[in-house]
């Protein structure tokens, strides 16, 4: 009787285990149809009633943690079933701790994929709402962001996996102390790039000037700036440098700036000095493209060969061409006016007397005996 009520015990208990791996079977089974079913017919629901609110933020997240709640609905499945398995308590301790991990692991892929196409989000936000802010900057933070969440996500799993956090922080402020005195120089050229960034003192295209370099800017990144000098020779300079120099950026001109002496000979009466000066003065004052706000034209200074007469006066346009051939027109024009009222441009000239023989007899003849 006994040896068959041990059989009859060994084979309930074999039927109760099997029953019991039939239904974490059939609860696995369950969740791979809720799987299809929420990412088939939810997800998208959601995501079409989320266009339709134009909240584009949750949009994004949404398809941002589209993969990981697929990944969660098999691991929700997984940690469900072996619920009904007859697990030993350190198994079941272990699966627990498995299953958080993997679920903050989830989280983490989610915020890291939302990181990752943050330059989108970011950019329709700023539009959105009107903000201004260099988009230069927008991969720089997506990428700090997604060390960010890394690094929240590494120091959880292993704080739920019983580690000491606060050693490891330690450890790892010792190792980024050590990181940033060998890294100096790479990490001031990105803070001098994100300088150069947020303070807006020059953009691509720009025709700029340094101590370092003249040219037009090709590129700017977080370690250094190209820019294209006039020989057209590529220069890199790092940002650390560039961020310490006075910068001068001459495509941000207004106006852009004229002003020259123009001698005259000494041979020119006053009156027609005066009239020639004033006549040029009227004639940049109705150039159309000359800026009417500062026109200086006097004459200044009597000169070793010349009556200088000194101009200073400012064109509307800034580009290169566009000033040289204004400057040009202006030349003419006054190259005219000289002309019709007779006064001669001077050049640089020197009188030598000299003094004969006879230039000296009559000097000594003349003094008195």
């Amino acid at each position: 009787m006994s040896i068959f009520s041990e059989s009859y015990n060994w084979i309930l208990s074999r039927a109760e285990l099997w029953i019991d791996i039939g239904i974490a079977l059939g609860i696995f089974l369950f969740f791979l149809v809720l799987r299809k079913v929420f990412t088939r017919y939810v997800f998208r629901l959601l995501l079409k009633w989320v266009q339709k609110t134009n909240t584009e933020l949750f949009e994004y997240a949404l398809k941002a943690f589209e993969r990981p709640l697929r990944m969660f609905f098999l691991l929700l499945g997984l940690f469900v079933a072996t619920q009904y398995l007859p697990l030993s308590a350190e198994i079941n301790v272990l699966i627990s701790k498995i299953f958080s991990s993997a679920v903050i692991i989830l989280v983490a892929w989610g915020f890291f994929l939302l990181s990752d196409s943050s330059s989108t989000w970011i950019e329709k936000l700023m539009e959105k709402y009107k903000l201004t802010f260099d988009r230069l900057l927008i991969p720089f933070f997506s990428k700090m962001i997604r060390t960010v969440v890394v690094v929240v996500a590494v120091s959880i799993v292993m704080g739920t996996w019983g580690y000491n956090i606060n050693s490891l922080v330690a450890g790892l402020g010792l190792g980024g102390l050590a990181f940033a005195l060998a890294a100096k120089d790479s990490l001031s050229n990105i803070f001098g790039g994100v300088v150069i960034i947020t303070e807006r003192s020059f953009s691509k295209g720009d025709w700029i000037e340094t101590p370092s370099v003249e040219g037009t800017v090709e590129e700017i990144t977080f370690r250094s700036t190209r820019v294209r000098t006039f020989a057209q020779a590529l220069v890199t300079i790092p940002n650390s440098t560039l961020a310490n120099e006075p910068i001068t950026n001459w495509s941000r001109m207004g106006k852009r700036r004229i002003n020259f002496y123009l001698g005259v000979t000494y041979s020119t009466p006053g009156d027609k000095l005066e009239i020639a000066v004033n006549r040029i003065r009227e004639m940049l004052k109705n150039h159309p493209e000359i800026h009417p706000e500062t026109i200086l034209v006097y004459f200044d200074r009597f000169n070793t060969s010349s009556l200088d007469i000194f101009l200073y006066f400012f064109t509307k346009t800034t580009n290169w061409n566009e000033w040289l051939r204004v400057k040009q027109d202006c030349n003419l024009k006054i190259m005219q006016i000289l002309e019709e009222e007779g006064v001669g441009i001077a050049f640089p000239s020197r009188n030598i007397y000299i003094e004969t023989k006879s230039d000296l007899l009559k000097k000594e003849g003349n003094q008195p005996g």
